[in-house]
């Protein structure tokens, strides 16, 4: 090749190698925050379930849905809706959204007698709308999501075009070598899962699409919400409550004349509008656990005369692919295998991050003195890589620890929570980083070996077994890499001077 192709070649390397850094970094903490949540989001209905340890009862979907529905009948005042989601072979409980005089409850329901559970808690909702919303208000934590998430887009394509042996560094690493070491685990981190890492920040940048790119939307129906809505889901039906009281009728025969609809596909969410009025609608939509495609069709019935309104199948391909593109994301079709390779795929993201925003800064202490910038940002990576995780832990521990009874039980987890990760932040900025990594390390080993000993470690039940041995797993790691940063470093010999003979 000759001279003046490898300059360019290299200098559109180096220009995408710069892109890439910054890319990373600037929204680096934010992208770090996503991954780890997201990645934890993979056992959302497992996570749940071990936040709810006294819930052990199971149900069909359909015995389960009309035990919720006669709770909510009987305990709830002026509601204009009650969305509800069946359990399934991963979730025991009812997941039920619904108001009441005029107070809007989210709760999580027993299976057979369809009361409220015992222990209050948002369980793995938590980690899914911190995921994509960063407990911000609407819309901004969903932009800045989305903002994050295009931000990581680009890193990985100016990554792959920067690499000048992307296959190779696969398999290189070089530990104890300090900035070359980082970079190694970084290439083989990004580089082993590539393909995942792209198919998940691409379709979760489509499934916020119509929020990040409205321009459409907004030219072909302005503000008629009402008219948009209704040409994404013609199957849906509609109905103004009427002012007029009258009682549902029995929902047993609308799910059973469903379940023959839907065939093998189990009932997965019944939405029932305007319950105790005359124009109650009653909407069944099939499980999505083994369709890569989201809510494919619906039934609608009356839900005072209990007369079938419409069945819906969708068909349309654009819609379809949105559907697909959008089960790829949330990987509710997946079977196990499939869902800890999506495990794996996010915890593999999440460590590149992490891996990354270290290096920027190993990269600047290694080369010249840093800046108060790099400092700071020295510090930041101390207290945010080790603070959310913390947050997380503190999540399970509060869950354990708050006693059952206290009023709103579910918002002080999340404030433990929130405010763990904030004091963790804290400690990260104070401390030398020499002291901060060990400390919050350690702390947060010994925060994961406490949420296992209190799963309690012995309970019995794969779901619980197995997230306790991966909290036990996980403090056992980070205790090994804890006591590695506590080992003194020796400094560098100095190096031999040549003896000039007279």
């Amino acid at each position: 090749m000759s001279a003046p192709l490898t300059m360019v070649r290299d200098g559109v390397r180096q220009c995408m190698a710069w892109l890439h850094g910054w890319a990373g970094l600037l929204l680096g903490h934010i992208l770090f925050i996503m991954c780890l949540t997201g990645t934890l989001t993979v056992f959302k209905p497992e996570i749940s379930r071990w936040m709810r340890p006294e819930t052990v009862a199971t149900a069909s979907p359909s015995d389960a849905i009309l035990a919720a529905a006669h709770w909510l009948e009987r305990n709830t005042t002026g509601s204009t809706g009650w969305y509800l989601t069946a359990p399934d072979g991963r979730a025991n409980t009812v997941e039920a959204s619904y108001d009441s005089n005029g107070q809007y409850l989210a709760q999580a329901l027993d299976p057979l007698t369809g009361t409220p559970v015992l222990r209050e808690t948002l369980g793995g909702e938590l980690f899914y709308r911190l995921h994509f919303e960063l407990e911000l208000p609407y819309p901004w934590g969903r932009l800045l999501a989305s903002l994050a998430a295009m931000m990581m887009l680009v890193a990985l394509v100016t990554g792959i075009i920067a690499h000048k042996r992307i296959f190779k560094d696969i398999f290189t690493f070089r530990p104890s070598k300090g900035q070359r070491s980082w970079l190694d685990g970084h290439n083989a981190l990004g580089v082993l899962a590539l393909p995942f890492h792209i198919m998940i920040t691409f379709t979760g940048l489509l499934t916020l699409a119509s929020l990040n790119l409205p321009w459409a939307i907004v030219s072909a129906y302005g503000e008629d919400v009402a008219t948009l809505y209704a040409d994404l889901t013609p199957g849906s039906v509609t109905r103004a409550a009427t002012g007029q009281k009258m009682p549902l009728t029995r929902l047993a025969p609308m799910l059973a004349t469903a379940q023959r609809h839907f065939g093998d596909t189990p009932i997965g969410r019944v939405y029932i509008f305007n319950p105790g009025d005359k124009g109650a609608v009653v909407t069944v939509y099939p499980s999505d656990a083994d369709a890569i495609g989201y809510m494919p069709g619906e039934i609608s019935f009356d839900g005072v005369t209990g007369k079938t309104l419409k069945i819906w199948t969708e068909a349309r391909p654009g819609i379809r692919a949105y559907q697909t593109i959008y089960g790829l994301h949330m990987a509710r079709f997946a079977p196990s295998l499939t869902r800890w390779l999506y495990f794996l795929g996010g915890t593999m993201l999440t460590l590149a991050i992490a891996s990354g925003m270290v290096l920027w800064t190993v990269k600047r202490r290694e080369r010249v003195p840093q800046s108060v910038g790099n400092r700071i940002l020295e510090r930041l990576n101390v207290g945010v890589l080790t603070g959310a995780p913390l947050g997380a832990v503190a999540f399970l521990l509060a869950n354990r620890l708050l006693p059952l009874g206290i009023a709103a039980r579910a918002e002080a987890e999340v404030s433990v929570a929130l405010w763990t990760a904030g004091a963790a932040v804290l400690a990260g900025l104070i401390l030398p980083p020499t002291i901060g990594w060990p400390s919050l390390l350690g702390l947060l080993a010994i925060a994961c070996l406490s949420a296992a000993l209190l799963g309690p470690i012995w309970a019995g039940g794969l779901v619980m077994a197995t997230i306790n041995l991966m909290l036990l797993a996980t403090a056992s790691g980070l205790l090994a890499v804890a006591l590695r940063q506590r080992r003194p470093k020796h400094p560098p010999l100095p190096a031999r001077r040549r003896t000039v003979t007279a």
